[in-house]
C-alpha cells in the first residue's frame, strides 16, 4: 500500500498518517511515513522520542548530500547536474525507527516553487520516485496542500490521494482543487476522509460537498487528540475512538481499490 496524503493545512493530514502508519505497523507490515511538510511534525504525531526527532535533518536541508549526489551547490539554478542522481540508500540511512515505523523527512525546497528545476527539487523528486517504485513497504507520504511531490512517472505507483478535509468550505474548496490537480497527472483514485466531526450534520455536509469524491469515514472531533499532542503520545494508543476510526477508514480504502482493481 502506498498512500499520498493531503488536504488543506491544518486539517489533519499528519494526524491521520499517524493513524494509519501505527495501523498498518500493528498489522505486521514494514511502514516508512515520509513527512513532506514544509513544517515538518509528523514524528511528534507518531510519538516518536523528541530525540529520534531531533536527530533527524530534512533531506532538502542536506547540502552536502545533495551536492554529492547532484554535483550542484544547493540554492543555484541554471549550470549543469545530475537529473537522475543515486538516491536508494537515503531512506536506509537518514531515517529514524520507532515501534516498527521508519520515519524520513523530506523538508522544502526554499526557492523555485513546484516547478523548479534545481538541485533540491531533482534529488527530492527522485527520492520519491525510488521509494514509490522500488520499495517494497507500506508507504505514507503525508504531504503539503497539493500533489507537488507527485509527478507523472509515479503516479501510477500511488495506490490512492486519500484528502482530508474538515466540515468547513475552505478545506472542501482545497479538496475540490486538489482533485483538478490530480486529475492534470492522471491520478484517478481519489478519495476524501473528515475529520474534526462532532455530529451527523458535519457527516451530511461532507458528504454534501465532497466534489464527487468518495469518503471513506470521519475522525471524531475528540479534546483527546489534543492532550495527546501535548504529552507527545501517539494518537493511536491515547485515543482509541481514533485508532478505531482509522482502522474504518483503512477498511473502506482496501475495499474500495479492491472493488476497483475488481471492475
Amino acid at each position: 500500500m502506498k498512500l499520498a496524503i493531503t488536504g488543506k493545512g491544518g486539517v489533519g493530514k499528519t494526524t491521520l498518517t499517524s493513524l494509519l502508519a501505527h495501523h498498518y505497523a500493528g498489522r505486521g507490515n514494514t511502514v516508512l511515513a515520509i513527512d513532506a511538510d514544509p513544517s515538518p511534525c509528523l514524528g511528534a504525531a507518531l510519538g516518536f522520542p523528541p530525540e529520534l526527532v531531533a536527530g533527524l535533518t530534512p533531506i532538502a536541508e542536506m547540502e552536502s548530500l545533495i551536492y554529492e549526489r547532484t554535483g550542484a551547490q544547493p540554492g543555484t539554478t541554471g549550470g549543469y547536474f545530475k537529473l537522475n542522481p543515486r538516491v536508494d540508500d537515503i531512506p536506509d540511512r537518514f531515517t529514524a525507527i520507532h515501534g516498527g515505523i521508519r520515519l524520513l523527512e523530506l523538508g522544502a525546497v526554499k526557492m523555485g516553487g513546484s516547478g523548479c528545476i534545481c538541485p533540491e527539487s531533482v534529488l527530492l523528486k527522485q527520492l520519491v520516485s525510488h521509494i514509490l517504485l522500488r520499495r517494497n513497504e507500506v508507504v505514507l507520504l503525508d504531504m503539503y496542500a497539493g500533489v507537488e511531490h507527485l509527478g507523472r512517472a509515479t503516479v501510477d505507483a500511488v495506490d490512492a490521494l486519500v484528502v482530508v478535509v474538515e466540515p468547513g468550505s475552505r478545506s472542501l474548496a482545497t479538496a475540490a482543487q486538489i482533485k483538478r490537480l490530480a486529475g492534470d497527472l492522471g491520478l484517478k483514485r481519489l478519495f476524501l476522509a473528515g475529520n474534526k466531526v462532532k455530529d451527523e450534520a458535519d457527516r451530511a455536509y461532507i458528504a454534501a460537498h465532497s466534489a464527487g469524491l468518495p469518503v471513506l469515514g470521519f475522525l471524531p472531533a475528540t479534546l483527546e487528540a489534543q492532550t495527546a499532542d501535548q504529552k507527545g503520545e501517539a494518537a493511536y494508543t491515547a485515543v482509541p475512538a481514533l485508532a478505531e476510526a482509522a482502522r474504518t477508514i483503512a477498511q473502506a480504502l482496501e475495499t474500495s481499490l479492491s472493488a476497483r482493481a475488481g471492475g
